[in-house]
C-alpha cells in the first residue's frame, strides 16, 4: 500500500462537521473517491455509500460526524447557552474557541465558558460543578444584550464547532479534537486507494449521525451481510488498548459483538504481526450496535486505533492507524482470496 496521506486527515478535521452539519465534510470526501475513480452515492439522510465493487457482502464504515453544539437561548447578556451534540465533555469544552454557523452561512467566533469565569472574582470557580445551567458561550463581538445577538443574525438553533488544534509530532503522535472517528475515516479512504484498481465485493460507508445514535441503522446496499465497523479504540483504567495497536472490541454496552469475526480479527492480526488488544468497553455505543439495534441481519465487528482522552482533547499515534489498515487489508483479503 502506498504511503498513508496524513494530509487528508489534517484537512478532513479542519472541516466542521457536528452531527447535523456534516455536508462539507461528506462533500470533501465524494470528491476525494470520484478523484479515485470510484461512483459514491449519499442516502437520504447524507450517508455516504461507495462500492468496492459488484454485489458487496461485506461494508466498512466509519463515522464521519463529530461532537459539537446547538445554540439553545440568547441571554440578557449577549452571551449564548447551548445543548450539545452528542457527548461533549463540558470540562473538557472549556476554554475552547468555537465558531457559531447560522441559517445564513454568517460565521461568529466564541469561547466556552463558565459564567462569572475569573478567578478575580469568583472564589469558588475551581470547586464548581460544570453543567449547562452555569456555562455559556461569550462572542467575539460588541454585544450586550440579547437584541445585539438576534442584530447579528445568530438565533437558537444555529451550529456550533470547535477548534480542533490539530498537530501532527515527529514522535508519529497525532492531536487533535474529532480523532473520534476521523482517524476512522482516514483507514477507510485509504482503502478505497488501495483498492481503486480492483473489483471486490466490499462497500465502505461513511455515516453521519453515529454520535446521535442513528447513524448506522440504514443505507447499506441489500447484498451486505457482514459489517465491520471502524471506530475509536478506547482507552483508560478499564481497558488494554493503547495508541499504537489496534483495538478490537468484544463487547461494549450494548453487548457482545460477532464472535466469528472477532475470532478471525484476531488471528489475521496474530499471523501478520499487526499490533493489537482487545478490550470490553464499559460506556460505548457504535454504527455496529445501532445497525444492530435497528433490526439489521449482520454479523458486525468493531475495530479501530486507540485514541486517548476520547471526547475531549484526543491523541492517537500514526503505528495505530496503520495497523488498523493493515488489519482491515488483511481481513478483506482472507475473506475474498482467490
Amino acid at each position: 500500500m502506498s504511503e498513508t496521506n496524513y494530509t487528508t486527515l489534517q484537512e478532513l478535521l479542519e472541516i466542521d462537521s457536528p452531527s447535523g452539519y456534516t455536508y462539507d465534510a461528506c462533500d470533501y470526501v465524494m470528491s476525494y473517491l470520484k478523484e479515485l475513480g470510484h461512483s459514491p452515492v449519499q442516502t437520504n439522510k447524507g450517508a455516504i455509500r461507495c462500492q468496492l465493487g459488484d454485489n458487496p457482502t461485506l461494508a466498512i464504515a466509519a463515522h464521519i460526524d463529530t461532537l459539537g453544539a446547538i445554540v439553545s437561548g440568547i441571554k440578557s447578556d449577549g452571551t449564548l447557552t447551548f445543548s450539545p451534540l452528542g457527548g461533549l465533555s463540558l470540562t473538557g469544552a472549556e476554554g475552547e474557541y468555537v465558531r457559531i454557523r447560522t441559517l445564513d452561512d454568517k460565521t461568529f467566533t466564541g469561547t466556552i465558558l463558565l459564567n462569572d469565569p475569573s478567578s478575580h472574582t469568583n472564589r469558588s470557580r475551581e470547586a464548581t460543578n460544570r453543567n449547562l445551567s452555569n456555562m455559556h458561550i461569550r462572542l467575539d463581538e460588541e454585544v450586550t444584550s440579547g437584541n445585539d445577538v438576534a442584530d447579528l443574525g445568530i438565533c437558537i438553533g444555529d451550529i456550533i464547532c470547535l477548534d480542533v488544534n490539530y498537530e501532527e509530532l515527529s514522535s508519529g503522535y497525532i492531536k487533535s479534537r474529532f480523532l473520534d472517528n476521523k482517524a476512522g475515516c482516514l483507514v477507510i479512504m485509504e482503502l478505497a486507494k488501495k483498492y481503486a484498481e480492483k473489483n471486490i465485493p466490499v462497500e465502505i460507508f461513511f455515516s453521519n449521525y453515529e454520535e446521535v445514535g442513528h447513524g448506522g441503522t440504514c443505507g447499506y446496499s441489500e447484498s451486505v451481510s457482514d459489517l465491520l465497523v471502524i471506530d475509536m479504540g478506547v482507552l483508560g483504567d478499564a481497558c488494554e488498548g493503547n495508541e499504537v495497536s489496534c483495538s478490537i472490541c468484544a463487547k461494549d454496552s450494548t453487548g457482545p459483538y460477532d464472535y466469528r469475526m472477532r475470532q478471525s480479527l484476531v488471528r489475521l492480526a496474530r499471523a501478520k504481526n499487526i499490533p493489537y488488544k482487545q478490550d470490553v468497553y464499559p460506556y460505548y455505543g457504535s454504527d455496529g450496535s445501532a445497525a444492530l439495534s435497528a433490526g439489521n441481519d449482520l454479523r458486525v465487528g468493531l475495530i479501530g486505533p486507540g485514541v486517548a482522552a476520547s471526547h475531549s482533547t484526543e491523541r492517537t499515534h500514526k503505528k495505530g492507524i496503520q495497523a488498523t489498515i493493515d488489519l482491515c487489508e488483511a481481513f478483506i483479503e482472507d475473506q475474498f482470496a482467490g
